[in-house]
Formats: C-alpha cells, sequence, structure tokens
C-alpha cells in the first residue's frame, strides 16, 4: 500500500480540488481508502457527497475542575497557575476552561485534592463512506488545539483500515502551511505531491513546503495549479523546480468548468473534455507509474 500526501505551502490553491479529481481517475484502477488532514477547515467530504458510517469524540488534552466541597479556598492553585485560568470570585475558586491548558499544577500542588483532571473533548472524527472508497475526516472545535494530534488519529485509523481492507493506494489531503498538522500529514507518506499556484506568495510557500518534505525525507513531486494567469511567475516555479531537482509533473490550466463542477459538487475530471479535466488526467498519468 502506498501512501501519498498532497500538500500546498499556503491555502487556496486548489488542493482539494485536485485531490478530488485524481481519486475519481485513480479509483478507476485502484482501490482508494482517503484522508482529509485538514482537520481546522475539511472540505474533501463536500465533493465526494460521504454516507457517515461512524463518529468519535477527538479528546485532545485535559482541563482542571474543582471541587468545591473540598476545596478550602487557599487560593495556592490561583498562584500556581502561569495562565491566569484560575480565579478567586464569589467566595470561591474557578477554572476559566478557555485558558485552562492542562498543565496539572494546580492538580498537584492542591493540598486538600480539590482539582480534578477530566478530558476535554476538542472536536470529532469520522468514518464515511463515498463512490471512490472509505474517507477519513475530522472537525476540530473553534478555538481548540493540538489539530497535528487531530491529523496523526485521522491518518493512522485511514491507514489501518487500508492495510485491513488490501487497499493499494491512501490519498491524503493535507492542511496547507508547514505548522504540525502539515508535519502530522507527511509524516510516513512514501511520496508528496505539492499544488503550487503562479503567485509571489505561492512561490514563497511552496519553497517552504519543499525545504519541509526534503527534512522528513519524502520525494516530492510539483503541480502548478492555474498555470496560465501568470506565465513568468509559473516560470519562477519551474526554474526553482530545476535548481531543487524536483521533477514538476503538470501544470492545470484557469478552466471556468472547474468551478462549474464545484458548485455542482462534482470532481472537474467528471467532464473530461474540459481543459482541466484533461490537465489533471495527464498529472495522474504522471503520477501513478511513480506510485509502483
Amino acid at each position: 500500500m502506498k501512501e501519498c500526501v498532497v500538500l500546498s505551502g499556503k491555502g487556496g490553491t486548489g488542493k482539494t480540488t485536485i485531490i478530488a479529481a485524481l481519486a475519481h481517475l485513480a479509483a478507476e484502477t485502484r482501490r482508494l481508502v482517503l484522508a482529509d488532514a485538514d482537520v481546522d477547515a475539511s472540505n474533501l467530504e463536500l465533493l465526494l457527497a460521504p454516507e457517515e458510517q461512524e463518529r468519535h469524540d477527538f479528546v485532545g488534552g485535559q482541563v482542571a475542575e474543582i471541587d468545591a466541597d473540598l476545596c478550602r479556598n487557599c487560593e495556592l492553585c490561583v498562584t500556581i497557575c502561569r495562565f491566569g485560568a484560575i480565579s478567586y470570585r464569589d467566595d470561591r475558586i474557578t477554572v476559566d476552561p478557555l485558558r485552562c491548558e492542562g498543565c496539572a499544577a494546580c492538580f498537584y500542588a492542591c493540598p486538600s485534592g480539590a482539582v480534578e483532571m477530566v478530558d476535554r473533548v476538542s472536536g470529532q472524527w469520522f468514518r464515511s463512506e463515498t463512490s471512490l472508497g472509505p474517507l477519513f475526516h475530522a472537525r476540530l472545535s473553534p478555538g481548540q488545539e493540538n489539530s497535528g494530534k487531530l491529523v496523526t488519529q485521522v491518518k493512522m485509523t485511514a491507514k489501518l483500515t487500508a492495510a485491513q481492507s488490501g487497499a493499494d493506494l491512501l490519498l491524503v489531503d493535507g492542511p496547507p502551511g508547514i505548522g504540525c498538522p502539515a508535519i502530522a500529514a507527511t509524516t510516513g507518506a512514501q511520496m508528496a505531491l505539492l499544488v503550487a499556484e503562479p503567485t509571489v506568495s505561492g512561490v514563497h510557500d511552496l519553497g517552504r513546503v519543499l525545504a519541509t518534505t526534503r527534512h522528513f525525507r519524502v520525494p516530492a513531486f510539483v503541480c502548478v495549479n492555474k498555470a496560465d494567469i501568470n506565465r513568468a511567475k509559473c516560470e519562477e516555479i519551474a526554474q526553482l523546480c530545476r535548481d531543487q531537482d524536483v521533477p514538476l509533473l503538470g501544470e492545470i490550466p484557469f478552466d471556468p468548468m472547474m468551478v462549474e463542477t464545484l458548485v455542482q459538487l462534482r470532481p472537474v475530471t467528471s467532464e473530461p473534455e474540459s481543459p482541466a479535466a484533461k490537465a489533471i488526467t495527464a498529472l495522474w498519468r504522471e503520477l501513478e507509474p511513480r506510485l509502483a
């Protein structure tokens, strides 16, 4: 089983649109498992019309709670909390769960054992079925942290399902950027497809994500989306790929059909004669042999 993660150094490059189209093509010859590792803004499901099969809570950490019956209002926990999460008001000690970092310093310091660390549900992860194969995705609650941990949960569950079902390809829709979620999505992959756009920020952030995949020793390949809107920047991306000895597998033109199929919640390859669909099909022909 091969694992390919699709990344972009920035948001808005068309990464999810392209991976939906690649999955549509790959499903013709391969058994697929799909994972949407962009847990802060999961939207691969919008294009694949999944039917939810399982839903699980994600525990991202713990938060302190005060047992009022045991608390002696000594205020030691107020003094020791570095995050200002504990305060004395209305004749009792209270914890602000939004400020609590779950460090448990108050738990260990409390002389009366009034502090308890309880699990904090930070989001949910799902297993759904699509016409292309099972899809694992998640939703991190607003303001919650540990998105890298949730990405790992999604990926590891998807890999286990792929191994058990005999799938030969795991396609991972990675998050934008180069932070912890992107690192978690990249770890363990056999290859990475990097989607770039021909803009100033697109060129800059492609360089950053190339450095990330190189650091983790994941072979990278590049494609340029909306390549014809700025030929000068597209050539700059091509030169960057030549300088770093990274294969540039394809260029996808700007195509209004991409927008039309998005509105209809379909991958653009469902319109095989459109310019974008033809370019993505050519991209898949370049990518598929590298998955052998």
